[in-house]
C-alpha cells in the first residue's frame, strides 16, 4: 500500500484516437511469418476499456474488429466479434482490475486477451478452414506479458507532475 497515488489528468480524446490508430498500424504490418505477434488492436482497446470505459466502448471496439476483418481479408465480423466480447469483458471487471498492483493486472487481462484470439480460431474452424496450431494462442499470452510496459506509457500523459510545492493544497 505504499505506493505513490497520482492524480491524473483528463485524458485528451485525440491521444486515445492517435493511440488506437498507431496500434491499428502496427496490426497492419507484416507480421504473418512470425510467431507470438501481439494483437495491439487488442492491448490498446483492452487499455482504454478498462482507464476510460464511457470513452472508448463495444461500438468503437466493433468498428475496429470490422477494419481488421477487411484487413486480414477474413470472414466479416470475426474480428468484430472477437474486440466486442473483449471490450465487454473490460468494461465488466474494468473496476477491480485497476485495484489491482501492474503485475495481478496482468494475470487478470490474460483471459481476455487469450479469449480474443480464441474467438476467431474457432469461427475460422467452424467455417472449415487448415487447423492453424496452437502456436496461434500464444499472440495473447505475449500480448498480457506486455501489459506492464503498455499500461504506464499510455497513462504518461495523463500524470501530473510530482511537484513537491508546500503552499498548494493539492
Amino acid at each position: 500500500m505504499n505506493r505513490p497515488q497520482y492524480i491524473l489528468q483528463p485524458v485528451n480524446p485525440y491521444f486515445i484516437a492517435f493511440s488506437l490508430a498507431a496500434a491499428f498500424l502496427l496490426n497492419l504490418l507484416p507480421w504473418d511469418k512470425l510467431v507470438g505477434v501481439p494483437d495491439f488492436v487488442a492491448l490498446v482497446l483492452l487499455f482504454w476499456n478498462i482507464h476510460q470505459p464511457r470513452k472508448v466502448g463495444m461500438g468503437i471496439a466493433f468498428m475496429l474488429g470490422l477494419l481488421m476483418d477487411v484487413h486480414d481479408a477474413s470472414l466479416l465480423g470475426e474480428h468484430a466479434l472477437a474486440y466486442t466480447l473483449l471490450s465487454y469483458g473490460a468494461i465488466t471487471i474494468h473496476r477491480r482490475v485497476l485495484w489491482l498492483s501492474l503485475g495481478l493486472q496482468t494475470f487478470a487481462i490474460l483471459p481476455l486477451l487469450v479469449g480474443s484470439q480464441l474467438v476467431p480460431f474457432v469461427i475460422r474452424l467452424v467455417m472449415g478452414a487448415a487447423f492453424p496450431g496452437w502456436s496461434y494462442l500464444v499472440s495473447g499470452f505475449v500480448a498480457a506479458a506486455l501489459w506492464p510496459i503498455v499500461s504506464p506509457l499510455l497513462l504518461l500523459p495523463q500524470r501530473r507532475p510530482v511537484d513537491p510545492d508546500d503552499t498548494r493544497p493539492i
